[in-house]
């Protein structure tokens, strides 16, 4: 009997030709789930045919409550390094390998930067307005002399840092772990947490999420922004307080425009309040979604199967 692959959330249906599933894997049968299931009675019922699954990032979580109930699952790939959506403890327990692939870095960053523009000259309302008719109703700001803070230097949040020195922006950092030497590197100076949101024209936030991270920036850090400052999320979302930003956004003025790529729930809700919020630049979750990457995540997820397949006990990418 062939080896049944499940392929998960492959929203943009390019899955199947971002790798090769056929050449590397003989003797499988490989479905390619387009559309994202919430439901985890439906997830069940839908996952309990496969030995393996790959996971996009982690569009779809896998608790011990889900691993529990699918008892053909032998090996489980995530897209990428991390994630925090698989209970790890639970797939040990089980018997379930979990593994990972490379990831390709320079999408997220290049998005951050789309966003940063696309706050500081107003493109979106700029297009709105050209599509009705429309002319020149506002006057840009300038990054070359501004000062960009980066939350967070891994790697990033260094490739961030350091198109903002290219564009002529004075770039502060500061994570709980960051020293002088490691932000000097890559053209940024060390400051406080405090400082740096009171005085940075764009703050923009690459940290990992963990329960030291979770609600990172609350009310006092939101509060204290300049009155024209822009806040900027491609990493996780609950690294930023949820009920506090969306104060800020409704009852006062800070931040001036907010720009997000990650949200709490994913897919977000048709009627959640983050659609409709003012001051926002939303992109849904895109960072990592470009050809390089998939192709990247893709191929090393038949390799990680090929691999598996031939030899159960072979080591494979374990997540960091």
């Amino acid at each position: 009997m062939s080896v049944r692959i499940a392929v998960l959330d492959d929203y943009q249906r390019v899955a199947p030709t971002m790798a090769d599933w056929s050449g590397p894997l003989p003797d499988t049968a490989v479905t390619f789930f387009d559309r994202h299931i919430a439901d985890e009675a439906e997830l069940i019922a839908a996952l309990d045919p496969f030995e393996v699954i790959v996971a996009m990032r982690e569009r779809t979580a896998f608790p011990r409550a889900v691993l529990e109930k699918l008892p053909r699952l032998r090996l489980l790939v995530t897209t990428g390094m991390r994630n925090a959506a698989i209970d790890f403890a639970a797939a040990a327990d089980l018997g379930v390998t979990v593994c990972g692939t490379r990831t390709y870095e320079p999408g997220t960053a290049e998005l951050t930067w789309a966003l940063i523009l696309g706050l500081f000259r107003d493109v979106a309302a700029d297009d709105a307005r050209m599509r009705t008719g429309g002319w020149q109703a506002t006057v840009a700001g300038d990054l070359d002399g501004e000062i960009l803070g980066v939350v967070g230097m891994g790697r990033l949040g260094a490739r961030v840092a350091r198109i903002g020195a290219a564009f002529g922006m004075d770039v502060v950092a500061w994570s709980p772990s960051l020293t002088a030497e490691r932000a000097a590197e890559h053209g940024a100076r060390l400051v406080g947490k405090a400082d740096l949101f009171a005085t940075a024209k764009v703050v923009t936030v690459h940290v990992a999420l963990n329960d030291g991270s979770r609600g990172l920036i609350g009310a006092p850090e939101l509060g204290a922004m300049r009155d024209d400052a822009y806040l900027v999320n491609t990493s996780r979302f609950p690294l930023i307080d949820a009920e506090a930003l969306r104060t800020a956004l409704t009852t006062t003025e800070r931040p001036a425009g907010l720009a997000l790529d990650v949200y709490e729930i994913e897919p977000l809700p048709a009627d959640h309040w983050l659609r409709t919020a003012p001051r926002t630049l939303l992109s849904p979750h895109m960072g990592y979604v470009t050809a390089n990457t998939y192709r990247l995540f893709y191929g090393d997820a038949v390799d990680d199967i090929a691999a598996y397949l031939a030899d159960p006990s072979a080591p494979l990418r374990p997540l960091g």
